[in-house]
């Protein structure tokens, strides 16, 4: 399952830049919100508004990963949350 949850994060990744691409420029992490995180199934919104920070720096996902701005970069990268379970 948690290969299958990091695709998840670069696939909202993947939109992200795609949203940075159609506007032609870098975008402040604030300007993802909207286009891709509000709306998304993935996204754990509650967490992300109380720990995401202001201006937004991190996206927490419903699984044990997220989503990081590299401001260096002004890009997202995935970072893990939760737990590594080994079985």
């Amino acid at each position: 399952m948690s290969y299958e949850q990091v695709e998840e994060a670069w696939g909202l990744i993947d939109e992200a830049m795609k949203v940075k691409e159609n506007a032609g420029k870098d975008l402040e992490p604030d300007e993802y919100w909207d286009p891709v995180f509000a709306g998304s199934d993935l996204v754990d919104t509650a967490r992300t508004r109380a720990e995401g920070g202001a201006p937004l720096d991190k996206v927490f996902l419903k699984s044990p990963y997220g989503l990081q701005f590299r401001r260096e970069h002004m890009d997202w990268i995935p970072f893990r949350h939760g737990d590594v379970k080994l079985d």
